[in-house]
């Protein structure tokens, strides 16, 4: 399996001097160069589950910069599966990520966005019959997921008060919460709605009983999910240029604008550490960089 390499440094930036806090970010990016991020820790478990049910084709859901796409093709081809993904939109739709996916093998079927919705039944009526197909959520949500993304916290060594990420599906933001929870922490988990209107995203939160342990920013989406704007991309330069560090525009750089935005809104009491997940997706920078 993939060994994690995900070093935590320290972000050195006037506001955070100003506002008393220290802030770092763990770099799951590093993971990998295409299973990068969240994406292997929601994978992980995945995959071996269907290696225990002796399943040897994985079947997923995405749109055509979906970078969770990106990380399932590469992981079946290095650990010996067919990859199939229905993607969302009209078929022909080409690029640079989707001709990746198909350098490591992945397959597509094009579906319409009302066929999407019910991806339970678009995988029956393709690969009901099929005894080696494999179910994997969109973006590899579910309780496999979340339970990688537990390890987020396993791994750390020092204490925060808060740790953030990015929620798309939640599953990151719900391993989080266990993992404080599991372990007694008084860490609050901060997770950053990427999607415009989702009120009720963590559904799957509450039901175990997890909403002591964290809480979802509904206002820094800047304009729903996959977009974006000339802030966004001005934020990513800063911040790369500072640091060194890529974000993406989609997850990571509205986690961080968020940050940065509450620390000068003293969300934060000052002496306070605070641990940003960069949850990887870089790929996707590749739709709007010129």
């Amino acid at each position: 399996m993939i060994e994690i390499n995900s070093p935590i440094e320290p972000l050195c930036f006037k506001l955070f001097k100003q506002k008393q806090i220290s802030v770092y970010i763990k770099r799951d990016d590093k993971i990998h160069p295409f299973i990068s991020g969240n994406k292997w820790r929601k994978l992980k478990h995945t995959i071996a589950d269907a290696k225990q049910k002796n399943k040897t084709h994985l079947v997923s859901f995405g749109g055509a910069y979906s970078n969770h796409l990106n990380a399932l093709a590469c992981a079946g081809a290095m650990f010996g599966f067919k990859t199939t993904a229905f993607i969302r939109g009209d078929e022909g739709v080409s690029n640079q990520m989707l001709a990746l996916n198909k350098l490591w093998g992945m397959e597509f079927i094009y579906t319409d966005r009302t066929s999407y919705r019910d991806k339970e039944t678009l995988f029956e009526n393709h690969f009901g019959q099929d005894e080696n197909a494999y179910f994997v959520n969109e973006g590899g949500a579910g309780i496999l997921g979340a339970k990688g993304c537990q390890e987020i916290v396993t791994e750390l060594t020092d204490s925060y008060q808060h740790i953030f990420c990015a929620v798309g599906t939640a599953t990151t933001l719900q391993g989080i919460a266990q993992a404080i929870k599991d372990q007694q922490l008084t860490t609050k988990a901060e997770g950053i709605c990427v999607l415009k209107g989702a009120e009720n995203i963590d559904v799957e939160l509450q039901k175990n009983q997890l909403q002591d342990y964290y809480k979802i920013h509904h206002q820094f989406h800047e304009g729903g999910y996959a977009k974006s704007n000339p802030k966004v991309m001005d934020f990513i330069t800063m911040f790369a240029s500072k640091t060194g560090i890529l974000l993406d525009q989609v997850y990571t750089a509205k986690m961080m604008m968020a940050v940065f935005t509450l620390a000068e809104q003293d969300y934060f009491e000052p002496n306070s550490k605070i641990l940003c997940i960069h949850t990887g997706g870089l790929l996707g920078l590749l739709g709007v960089l010129k």
